[in-house]
């Protein structure tokens, strides 16, 4: 339960946006469409974003949970990018089966499923799930994207 003060110094919040955004390479022109509209300082944003994304690949799109407070400052969290997007890059598939469980659109095997799974776990929504339920879900994102699970690649 929350104290007193705690009530007392939150700052009421203005919205919240999902933005996806590519790594160290974030600027205020493609963003300024979604987030213009509140006043936020955009460049101070991605210089933010670029310096916390520092350490991935220039050009990855991550996630990016933005909370806009009303006196016009803001709060983010970054997450990995989609489990589509591993799957596409593990497989080289430039998208899914048209016909997914009747074509195959690629093959992946448990051990590159076990990787982006422990990748996903660093997520802040998926820390504390398990890695068995990680690989379930990926399992099925790839069902739906007719990549087939095989146990090793020939």
């Amino acid at each position: 339960m929350s104290t007193l003060k705690e009530i007392l110094t939150r700052r009421p919040v203005l919205t919240t946006i999902r933005v996806t955004a590519p790594a160290g390479a974030a600027t205020p022109q493609p963003l300024s469409k979604g987030l213009g509209q509140y006043r936020m300082n955009m460049l101070a944003f991605c210089k933010d974003f670029n310096a916390q994304t520092q350490k991935f690949k220039p050009g990855i799109p991550m996630a990016v949970t933005l909370t806009v407070f009303k006196d016009n400052t803001y709060e983010f969290t970054v997450k990995s990018p989609s489990v589509s997007w591993y799957l596409k890059n593990a497989t080289d598939v430039d998208s899914g089966s048209s016909r997914p469980k009747h074509v195959v659109a690629s093959e992946l095997s448990v051990r590159h499923l076990y990787e982006i799974a422990k990748v996903k776990q660093s997520d802040p929504y998926c820390q504390y799930m398990p890695l068995e339920s990680i690989c379930k879900s990926i399992i099925g994102t790839a069902n739906s994207m007719g990549i087939k699970i095989v146990k090793d690649l020939d």
